[in-house]
């Protein structure tokens, strides 16, 4: 912290003394309070799908959110394509696609091995996956209770997707119907990769 003050005060001096060249290179650089704080929405735990170690949302903020309720056996399953090319073509960008599992509608398989199998051979998904959970009703999990808090719709079936802004806020909803990359979803993503 003493560092921290001591550095701001000389490039504060060194404004003073015409150096405005150099003020102006080292906030550029310096990480905004927006994106470096995690937002309340992103502040939860999952066990990963792949090798069910623990993963914190947090690891996302100050990123473009959409958060998806997936399952194997469903005749939304195949938008796990679109999602994972949606993924691939705005993640330089900030994009993040995080997909929960859920047997909420009677189409996820019995087992994580299984679904694993549906997502990563079967679909070629390389955006994050979690473990099996709730995602509606009164067990949902805690990520869908901060979602649905913040204004997002809950799901009402599979792939279901909600777009959360760089700051953690809910911007858009979208029911399973939405092609991941339909012209609605595509245009609200990049509304929100622009926004700053």
């Amino acid at each position: 912290m003493f560092f921290r003050k001591t550095l701001v005060v000389l490039l504060f001096g060194a404004l003073l003394a015409g150096g405005g060249a150099v003020v102006a290179q080292t906030v550029d650089k310096a990480p905004t309070p927006a994106a470096s704080a995690c937002p309340v929405v992103l502040q939860h735990q999952f066990l990963r799908l792949q090798d069910e170690s623990t993963q914190n949302l947090c690891q996302y903020a100050g990123k473009v959110v959409l958060v998806v309720n997936t399952a194997s056996y469903c005749g939304f399953t195949p938008q796990f394509e679109g999602l994972e090319a949606l993924y691939a073509k705005y993640y330089a960008r900030g994009l993040v696609v995080l997909g929960f599992p859920s047997n909420d509608f009677k189409q996820e398989a019995k087992s994580a091995q299984e679904t694993a199998d549906v997502c990563f051979n079967t679909y070629g998904v390389k955006f994050p996956m979690f473990t099996s959970s709730v995602v509606s009703g009164a067990g949902k999990n805690p990520l869908y209770v901060a979602l649905e808090k913040g204004g997002a719709a809950m799901p009402r079936w599979n792939f279901h997707k909600i777009l959360l802004d760089r700051r953690g806020r809910v911007v858009a909803s979208f029911p399973s119907q939405v092609e991941p990359q339909s012209t609605q979803l595509t245009a609200a993503v990049e509304k929100a990769l622009q926004a700053r």
